[in-house]
């Protein structure tokens, strides 16, 4: 009994001073970054360059940061903290994700059996991971758990696919991925998209893919000048000015698609 008096008033005491501290040294909250915070999403995507939704809202309060970074607020939000922050409302350019790769189970051969941790980066780290190709998703979902919104959903084909009316383009999956395969493109731009990421020659990708890009050229043939980029053995879209959509039609191996 004599213990658990002495634990109960060393506690009590403890607990006062910590009281005390916190009453007389410690930082007092911010208003306008309390009312700010009140109106931030919560998602904590650190889409906007931020910690997250209370550390971007102290940021805005204090000047370090602008409104219109956070790609998960609505437009009557932004209006909202702008109209509190005396400032007009600029936000960012809206960007989506896309997974870029055609290496399901249908195009992709399979050179092992993975059974270890269910993630990614570990997967890689075992001999490259399970596919031919090393420059493919590993469609571990990695990316799909890191996504606060839901928009990754992995396939039965073990492929990543986004879901563009969910995605946020707050870039997590983008960060996630240790093959680099997931990129953030302007929304209002991602209309076509080419579904490889793999920089090898035409003869090595056939071995381990039957939907990579070859490098033939012929959609940049087809394409307006300057809408298809090519390097090396890869081509790309370039989202500054973006092709037709009827430009996929030319492409042999079916890697530049319409968005899915």
């Amino acid at each position: 009994m004599i213990d658990v008096v002495m634990l109960t008033v060393v506690g009590v005491l403890m607990a006062l001073a910590i009281g005390l501290v916190v009453k007389y040294f410690g930082a007092k909250a911010d208003p306008l970054a309390e009312k700010l915070g009140e109106l931030m999403p919560g998602a904590n995507c650190g889409g906007c360059g931020f910690a997250g939704c209370g550390d971007y809202a102290n940021a805005m309060a204090t000047g370090k940061a602008k409104p219109g970074n956070c790609p998960s607020m609505s437009d009557d939000t932004l209006k909202k903290i702008c109209e509190l922050l005396g400032v007009q409302a600029e936000k960012g350019e809206p960007k989506v994700a896309v997974v870029c790769c055609s290496g399901d189970d249908h195009h992709t051969t399979r050179v092992a059996f993975y059974n270890g941790v269910n993630d990614c980066l570990n997967a890689m780290m075992v001999a490259g991971g399970a596919k031919g190709c090393t420059y493919g998703c590993l469609g571990l979902g990695s990316c799909a758990r890191a996504c606060p919104f839901g928009a990754i959903e992995i396939l039965p084909t073990h492929v990543a696919k986004v879901h563009p009316d969910l995605c946020k383009g707050c870039g997590k999956c983008v960060s996630v991925c240790p093959r680099k395969v997931i990129k953030l493109v302007p929304r209002a731009a991602a209309a076509v998209n080419v579904y490889c990421n793999s920089p090898e020659k035409a003869p090595v990708k056939k071995k381990v893919c039957s939907g990579g890009c070859i490098g033939c050229r012929k959609c940049m043939k087809a394409a307006g000048e300057n809408q298809i980029l090519i390097n090396g053995f890869l081509a790309s879209v370039n989202y500054e000015n973006p092709p037709a959509e009827s430009v996929t039609e030319v492409c042999p191996m079916k890697c530049l698609r319409k968005a899915d």
